[in-house]
């Protein structure tokens, strides 16, 4: 028989052959005891009796002692002398026994009873559910969650019954207390043990598993589970299957499951082994994941949990994890990891670079490495960039304008790289890198040679950051040639820098450069460039006729008989037409519309924007031979002219194209304008009436005189001191008021003197009071 407990920090493990071991909980033995008693390890206080079988002890302040079939409790009386009670007899024999403050749990081949010392009452009986199963085979497992809470395993049945008071309404004869079963479910295997684990039931298992190969079942290992009761079933969190030792001979009744309040400590017995449990925390999870060689979930573990991990360091697994990478050759995320896992540390940096130049592998670790505050020695830096330069100038090129000039010697970087072009001088990447390299030593000078000769999209730019106009000034066509847009921008932008005339005088010699200078000059602001409108002339005839027309439109210095000449040069018949009629030769610009572009929508256009008479007569004149023209003019003329002078003059027999509609929109046309007539009429009549009716309202209205109004004319009261006397007062619509003797004659009394003298208006008619 084995017996087993816990006791603070100890283990005590009875045998089969009624020995009692005391052992810690790394498993020494610390005492050793032939006989069974229940005695005071530091002190002398002790209990001794014989049975005449085998028992099981529970021990608390009192001492309760289980018999095969009877359960007795031992309490001191108050002689200090122990007093014994029978709680329970005559249900077979008691299996398993738990105290928890008030409140003893035991276990028989019925089912599971639950004793209140403090009311001596039994509080309920909890039926076995299996009764088909040896309960000596498989006998009841039970534990205390907490002062009320008891869990029960019996077979592959668990119950969770929690201890509750009742109602002091409800209790008439029934005890003070009861159990509610709030959760019952059934497992896959055979129940051996139940310890709580938090809210969840660590339970060790009994399993047992057919074969293909035997005719019965076989025993399998047993398993620790962890499980999460629901009030009808559970689920299963996770599971361990436990190698013990002859686990293949043992029966359910031969495992127990013990755990230490407190401490997560679990206590699996078997009979020849011993295994201690443990509530797993980050250090175990970390190691297996890297006993698993799962070393990037083990960072990420041991990052988000850095402050509770004691075992281990981030940095150390970081570095274990790079090593793994290394040897599997995936050297880039490998480096990658470096940027994460080095951090600050720049020993641990410069070894790391040491060693991926060890193994040829600078190129993966140079775009991780600290470029920011955090920085390495630059003979570091400068290593990277000889081995790029070495083997791939797109990548020595690349970390040129990624890293900051200040991490490495420049002149030492630029006579490397010029030592280079000594064998391929036209390489433009080099090129391009070198004139990078000079403008951060701001050699800019030769920067732009460069940018220059290779026509570089940043020359613009470099020009314009570091101020370069003055070395510029005979670069101009060499710049335009390359961009012409980006280049007169610039020196539009910069005038102060260069000068118009300087740019003027620089292109003289390519004018369809200077053009477009010109042209995006004159944009800009007419005025600038007045000088050069009469050159400006020959350009835009030359190179871009389209914009030659709007430039004489808006150009108030352009000298007209120079362009008239080259337009009727270039037989330029538009421009021609625009500068006649704005010489004053309209007749002339009409005759060459007609004649030369032969577009009466245009003539006509032409004689509208003029309105002079003599020119619709040459207009008609010249159209009324012309079938086309006449229809044009009928469609147009209608609002202008009148179309009977058009009409009359047409040859009787004259087929004219869409003469009828051409007729049609004249009257139509005619009509819309006496609709618009009579509208415009009925509209001034009404507002007439309405303005003669109001302005009728407001002369009719009494006018207010008392003795704050004043005369005009003499400066003195309007009405006089003595109204009893007679006297006349004149006033005007405009509210001037006189004395009728101050006005200088009756005619002039029409008028008001102040408003208006000579015409009528708002001081004209007058008021006479007496």
């Amino acid at each position: 028989f084995t017996l087993h407990c816990f006791l603070f920090q100890f283990l005590a493990l009875g045998t089969h052959f009624g020995k009692v071991f005391l052992l810690d909980i790394q498993g020494n033995v610390t005492q050793k005891f032939e006989i069974v008693q229940v005695f005071g390890l530091y002190t002398r206080e002790g209990f001794h009796e014989n049975f005449d079988c085998p028992i099981k002890v529970g021990v608390s302040a009192n001492r309760q002692h289980l018999t095969t079939k009877t359960l007795l409790l031992y309490e001191r009386n108050w002689l200090n002398r122990w007093k014994t009670s029978v709680l329970h007899e005559g249900e077979g024999t008691i299996t398993n026994i738990q105290w928890r403050a008030n409140l003893i749990a035991w276990a028989n081949n019925v089912g599971v009873k639950i004793y209140d010392i403090s009311t001596k009452q039994r509080i309920t009986n909890v039926l076995r559910d299996n009764v088909s199963l040896r309960p000596d085979m498989y006998p009841c497992s039970l534990c205390w969650k907490d002062s009320t809470t008891l869990i029960v395993g019996w077979g592959t049945s668990v119950k969770i019954c929690v201890v509750k008071e009742r109602n002091p309404t409800e209790m008439r004869d029934l005890p003070s207390r009861y159990v509610e079963i709030v959760s019952a479910f059934e497992t896959e295997f055979f129940i051996c043990g139940l310890a709580p684990l938090a809210d969840q039931l660590v339970t060790l298992f009994f399993v047992k598993e057919n074969s293909d190969h035997m005719e019965e079942d076989f025993c399998a290992r047993p398993r620790l589970d962890i499980i999460q009761p629901l009030p009808e079933s559970c689920e299963e969190i996770s599971s361990d299957a436990l190698t013990v030792r002859n686990f293949q001979d043992n029966e359910c009744r031969d495992y127990r499951l013990e755990h230490s309040e407190g401490e997560s400590l679990f206590y699996i017995i078997s009979p020849k082994d011993i295994v201690v449990a443990k509530e797993r925390d980050q250090d175990d999870h970390i190691d297996w994941l890297l006993e698993k060689r799962k070393y990037e979930e083990a960072l990420m573990a041991a990052e988000i949990s850095f402050k509770n991990i004691k075992r281990h360091d981030v940095q150390e697994i970081g570095m274990a994890y790079i090593n793994h990478l290394v040897e599997k050759g995936d050297y880039n995320s490998a480096a990658r990891k470096c940027q994460k896992v080095l951090g600050k540390n720049m020993e641990l940096w410069e070894n790391e670079v040491y060693r991926f130049k060890a193994i040829g592998q600078l190129k993966a670790i140079s775009q991780y490495l600290p470029i920011g505050d955090l920085r390495l020695r630059p003979t570091i830096y400068e290593m990277i960039l000889h081995e790029f330069l070495k083997t791939d100038y797109e990548g020595f090129a690349t970390l040129i304008r990624e890293w900051p000039g200040e991490l490495y010697n420049n002149t030492a970087i630029v006579q490397a790289v010029t030592e280079h072009l000594k064998k391929d001088p036209m390489n433009s990447t080099l090129l391009t890198t070198l004139a990078e390299l000079y403008t951060y030593d701001q050699r800019y000078d030769k920067a732009l040679d460069i940018y220059l000769r290779l026509r570089h999209k940043d020359v613009y730019q470099l020009i314009g950051k570091h101020n370069l106009f003055s070395s510029i000034e005979d670069k101009i066509v060499l710049l335009m040639d390359f961009d012409k847009e980006k280049a007169v921008d610039m020196l539009l932008d910069n005038e102060d820098k260069i000068s118009v005339n300087r740019v003027v005088e620089e292109l003289a010699d390519r004018p369809e450069l200077l053009h477009v200078y010109l042209h995006k000059l004159f944009k800009r602001d007419h005025s600038k460039c007045q000088k050069y409108h009469e050159k400006q002339i020959g350009l835009y005839a030359e190179y871009d006729r389209p914009n030659l027309l709007p430039f004489l439109r808006d150009s108030t210095h352009c000298p007209l008989e120079k362009a008239l000449e080259i337009c009727q040069q270039r037989n330029f018949v538009e421009e021609t037409v625009f500068l006649l009629s704005r010489m004053g030769n309209c007749r002339r610009a009409l005759q060459m519309i007609m004649e030369e572009l032969e577009d009466v929508d245009k003539a006509i256009d032409f004689a509208k924007e003029q309105d002079d008479k003599e020119l619709w007569e040459d207009l008609i004149s010249y159209s009324i031979d012309k079938p086309p023209f006449i229809t044009g003019l009928l469609n147009n003329i209608g609002t202008h002219v009148d179309p009977i002078l058009l009409i009359l003059r047409i040859k009787e027999g004259m087929e004219i194209p869409n003469l009828r509609d051409s007729l049609v929109k004249i009257l139509q046309d005619y009509n819309l304008q006496i609709l618009l007539r009579e509208g415009c009429k009925k509209i001034l009549v009404a507002d007439s009436l309405s303005l003669l009716q109001k302005m009728h309202r407001t002369q009719m209205r009494g006018v207010r005189v008392d003795e704050e109004n004043i005369c005009e004319s003499c400066h003195t009261t309007i009405l006089p001191s003595d109204m009893a006397k007679s006297f006349s007062v004149v006033v005007f619509h405009c509210r001037h008021m006189f004395h009728k003797e101050c006005l200088p004659s009756p005619v002039r009394m029409q008028f008001c003197n102040i408003c208006s003298a000579k015409r009528q208006g708002p001081g004209s008619g007058m008021l006479e009071m007496k």
